[in-house]
């Protein structure tokens, strides 16, 4: 992957292989006050169905990864990669600073609540480097009662994954990359015996640790994980699920050539292979397609615009912004620019604003969104 030489250190998953990219701006302090606005040329000069956002800074946080609320709660919940669970308003509710790893693409990657606010699952690698989903209870004022979800052993430092997300039907759904270096050496993404470089499914609450989903795609199925509930892929920083459909989207970090989004209809019984790492995009890797692999929905170059990781973000369905309703958001890390495409029409994209060292993306109990910098800054996107 063709990366900015300035960078040292970046996000859990976006880099190609170990040691490949930028230094983080210096730590950012949270400022309450701060504002900033970011806008694009005017829109009378956009040509007609284009349209455009505003970026207006709501709080300043250390290396802002992931972003999840809360039933219940009116608070905005942010994963900083240096360890701590913080709300917009700066308080701290779970501090693993002393635990997590410092390497570019580890620490706390993810986290989400359970549909009914009583818990709260965080994502992270611990000092020798392995994943962790981990769950506290949560009362909304105190983390208590910790305990292992799932752990994951990593045979490299990069390419951890880190999504956390409660799908429409209240299982929830983990991230995994395929264990890093370069080129999955391991073959782990098309390989059904490792959780590595899959998405998982597990009822967490249905058992110790965890329960298996009846109708997940894989049971039964002699020496697969029966938690899978795709493969296929290198490093699927960040999914969404639409609230409205049901549909997951999946942005998986490309090798040197191609980043892509994957889109899986809620129809879906699980098992898509999604390519990796035979292919790359939709251009041949290593190995052999087979005709159960699935195309990517959207797929970019990295030769062009200093793109290199793809972040993932969601389907707009809240009411502030009636132009970008039923469009899918994505964005690139490097490049800092955020396109829209309507779910239906993806070759269709626009920019519609830019973020530098985009991050993540988050969306609020009304459907509204925002973006993350991990520069510190967190974004509420506006009507321009």
């Amino acid at each position: 992957m063709r990366l900015v030489a300035a960078m040292a250190l970046v996000l859990a998953a976006l880099t190609a292989c170990a040691g490949e990219r930028p230094p983080p701006a210096q730590p950012a302090t949270y400022s309450p006050e701060a504002s900033v606005t970011v806008t694009r040329e005017p829109a009378e000069t956009k040509p007609p169905g284009r349209g455009e956002l505003r970026f207006e800074e709501i709080a300043r946080l250390e290396r802002p990864v992931a972003f999840a609320v809360r039933k219940g709660d009116d608070r905005l919940y942010v994963a900083e990669q240096t360890g701590r669970l913080r709300t917009s308003g700066g308080d701290t509710v779970i501090d693993l600073s002393r635990e997590v790893s410092g390497g570019n693409e580890q620490g706390l990657l993810g986290v989400a609540f359970h549909p009914s606010g009583r818990w709260v699952y965080l994502d992270w690698t611990d000092a020798q480097g392995d994943t962790h989903v981990t769950e506290w209870a949560f009362d909304g004022a105190r983390a208590t009662g910790r305990r292992d979800v799932l752990t994951q052993d990593q045979p490299y430092a990069n390419h951890n994954g880190g999504q956390l997300a409660f799908g429409p039907d209240g299982h929830l759904y983990i991230a995994l990359g395929d264990g890093g270096s370069a080129g999955d050496p391991h073959g782990n993404g098309q390989s059904l015996k490792t959780w590595l470089g899959k998405i998982l499914r597990i009822d967490p609450r249905g058992g110790r640790p965890y329960k298996v989903p009846e109708d997940n795609p894989f049971i039964g199925k002699e020496g697969a994980k029966p938690e899978i509930w795709a493969y296929g892929l290198r490093n699927p920083w960040r999914f969404s699920f639409d609230r409205d459909t049901g549909d997951l989207w999946i942005g998986d970090v490309g090798q040197n050539a191609w980043e892509e989004v994957d889109h899986q209809p809620a129809g879906s019984r699980g098992g898509e292979n999604y390519g990796w790492n035979a292919r790359e995009g939709k251009v041949r890797y290593r190995g052999a397609k087979s005709r159960e692999m699935v195309d990517p929905a959207i797929v970019y170059s990295l030769d062009e615009g200093g793109n290199c990781s793809v972040i993932a973000g969601y389907v707009y369905r809240g009411k502030k912004i009636p132009w970008l309703r039923g469009r899918f958001l994505y964005g690139d890390f490097c490049a800092g620019w955020i396109k829209a495409a309507p779910a239906d029409r993806l070759s269709d994209a626009t920019e519609v604003g830019k973020v530098e060292q985009l991050s993540s993306f988050g969306e609020g109990h009304d459907g509204e969104l925002y973006a993350l910098s991990l520069q510190g800054r967190l974004y509420r996107m506006e009507p321009a």
